[in-house]
């Protein structure tokens, strides 16, 4: 029976290499002279360092940029509103890298598989939706039916079996 799982996955190199990239425009920028501006990465959590809420804001429209051009999807990262204070007048705020299907999310999809009356189950298995059919082209359909109807949220189609 063929099937496919709905998966949201970030690669992980990409987002190393788009931090550097970031670190390596702010310190050679005019305006970010003398300042401490910078991106730190723990894993999936990037924080964003600099010495007032202007240039924060600076390094994170950097940041999202080189992510772009890296081809990393910027609806994966959820940005913190809270502006922590650090010694001084420095600020931070931290970014998280979010990788799965999210529960809520995966109900949803589940939800609008059902209602669509196609010929294809969807089910979820931890951070994933497999969707299966007795067709490739129902597959096909119900491809085509989450990407029209789930548009703030990356997703990836892979594991596609016969």
């Amino acid at each position: 029976m063929p099937s496919f799982d709905i998966v949201s996955e970030v690669d992980k190199t990409e987002v190393k290499n788009a931090v550097e990239q970031t670190n390596k425009e702010v310190g050679t920028r005019f305006d970010f002279k003398g300042s401490d501006a910078r991106v730190e990465q723990a894993e999936l959590v990037l924080t964003v360092h600099a010495d007032n809420e202007f240039q924060l804001n600076q390094v994170q429209d950097v940041l999202n940029a080189k992510l772009t051009k890296r081809s990393v999807d910027i609806k994966c990262l959820e940005i913190s509103d809270k502006i922590e204070k650090v010694s001084g007048n420095k600020v931070k705020r931290s970014c998280t890298v979010k990788v799965g299907v999210e529960i809520e999310l995966a109900k949803k999809i589940v939800k609008f598989v059902k209602d669509s009356k196609m010929k294809v189950q969807a089910s979820i298995q931890g951070d994933t939706v497999r969707i299966t059919g007795s067709k490739r082209d129902d597959l096909q359909a119900a491809i085509q039916l989450i990407r029209t109807s789930i548009t703030d949220f990356p997703l990836q189609y892979q594991n596609f079996r016969d």
